[in-house]
């Protein structure tokens, strides 16, 4: 791994770690208000659903611009929206629709950063170490996991939301800090990418067309298009059944969420050091079946703290498997000067469903299904289309039907 590589990922890590620990004081803080699985699922709705709306907009100036540049911009834009919550709260004026606001702004900038950051990572390393750089990318949100929770809720009675969120500040500092001192080089401009340049809306439109046009990776798309609503509804409805079963006992759940990174971390540095299966669609359908089957239906069966452990750990364990696979395969076919359209078009197609998902786990929970019997239902659909993939020759014999291209 390069040391501009290294550098980098350092400084998103810490800063997502800081951000981990806010996300996680303010999951409480929102719970204690209204006690509601709702609520929950709307800020995470609220967040997500700019970063689908305007991430193949995004994608058309990832291409453009200097990626380094659309980094610094995205990460600084998040943190002056922590500011503003940091300011309301200790003006004792935070409400819950200020959490909507501010996390739909947040999202905005993440569409933007995402496509970015992935660009960035197919210039600063040789096709070779993709497999391995996903394994540490994937190795972030899992260490967040396992300490955001416990730093956050070993330090809330202590220094407050206020000291939390003073700390998220510094660790987007970090992260400004490497991106400054980095140097992110600009890809060489391929024919595909030189033949695309037209208007802004010819070249978002552009992205979604190379993916029709490729029949392994449209395939790819809709697998992941499908699988990501159950994915959506157990990731979204982890801490309120957790909390609703504890009677709001943070520190369970941050525990519980805890086991779950353990699992990220060690699925993140198994594919670190492997790089993943050289049939890279066997990580995906076997590593995603395990992840809905042995995660989320296991949490939905699970009553006491050792199970919902346990689930948690396999749900987070085969996450770096998957999706290092996944982002391997379109770093390696998809021309380096052209992937922000690309992977921006792709993230709108598969986040989608996942934004449904997100959207119809609480009222599902709440008034229909209850939030136990949606997860295990979940899981077993999510399992089952996973394994699909296996039937399908388009999506199986993906590395072989899309030719490799130059980084």
């Amino acid at each position: 791994m390069t040391r501009s590589f290294v550098a980098v990922w350092l400084g998103q890590t810490i800063s997502i770690l800081g951000s981990g620990m806010t996300w996680f004081a303010l999951t409480i803080w929102a719970w204690q208000k209204t006690g509601q699985p709702t609520t929950l699922s709307t800020i995470v709705f609220f967040a997500f659903l700019p970063t689908v709306l305007f991430t193949p907009l995004a994608g058309v100036f990832v291409d453009r611009w200097s990626r380094k540049q659309v980094m610094l911009l995205s990460d600084a834009a998040t943190a002056l929206g922590t500011l503003l919550i940091l300011t309301l709260y200790t003006t004792d004026a935070l409400q819950i629709w200020h959490i909507y606001i501010i996390s739909a702004l947040a999202g905005f900038f993440t569409a933007f950063q995402y496509p970015a950051y992935l660009a960035a990572v197919t210039t600063l390393l040789p096709k070779e170490q993709y497999g391995r750089a996903q394994g540490m990318l994937g190795l972030s949100p899992a260490l967040s996991g396992i300490l955001a929770p416990i730093f956050a809720a070993g330090l809330l009675n202590k220094i407050g939301m206020q000291g939390i969120m003073l700390i998220d500040l510094a660790t987007f500092g970090v992260a400004l800090a490497t991106l400054i001192w980095v140097r992110i080089p600009s890809p060489a401009e391929s024919e595909v990418g030189r033949a695309s340049r037209s208007s802004v809306w010819g070249e978002i439109v552009f992205g979604f067309n190379y993916i029709r046009q490729r029949s392994g990776l449209r395939s790819l798309t809709f697998l992941f298009m499908l699988t990501n609503f159950f994915l959506a509804i157990g990731a979204t409805l982890v801490a309120p059944l957790i909390l609703s079963q504890t009677g709001n006992d943070e520190a369970i759940l941050a525990s519980v969420q805890s086991f779950g990174a353990v699992g990220g971390v060690l699925g993140g540095i198994i594919l670190s050091v492997w790089g993943g299966p050289k049939r890279r669609t066997h990580g995906i359908f076997l590593g995603g079946a395990g992840a809905c089957l042995l995660g989320i239906t296991w949490l939905g069966l699970g009553t006491t703290f050792l199970l919902w452990a346990v689930g948690s750990f396999f749900f987070a364990f085969f996450e770096p498997i998957v999706e290092g696979g996944n982002l391997a395969i379109w770093q390696t076919k998809v021309e380096a000067d052209i992937q922000g359209r690309v992977f921006s078009a792709r993230q709108l197609l598969v986040q989608i469903p996942y934004l449904l998902g997100i959207l119809v786990s609480g009222p599902l929970a709440e008034y229909r299904m209850g939030i136990s019997p949606l997860l295990v239902l979940a899981g077993i659909a999510g399992g089952l289309v996973f394994l699909s993939g296996y039937l399908f020759r388009s999506v199986r014999n993906v590395e072989d039907l899309v030719p490799d291209q130059g980084a």
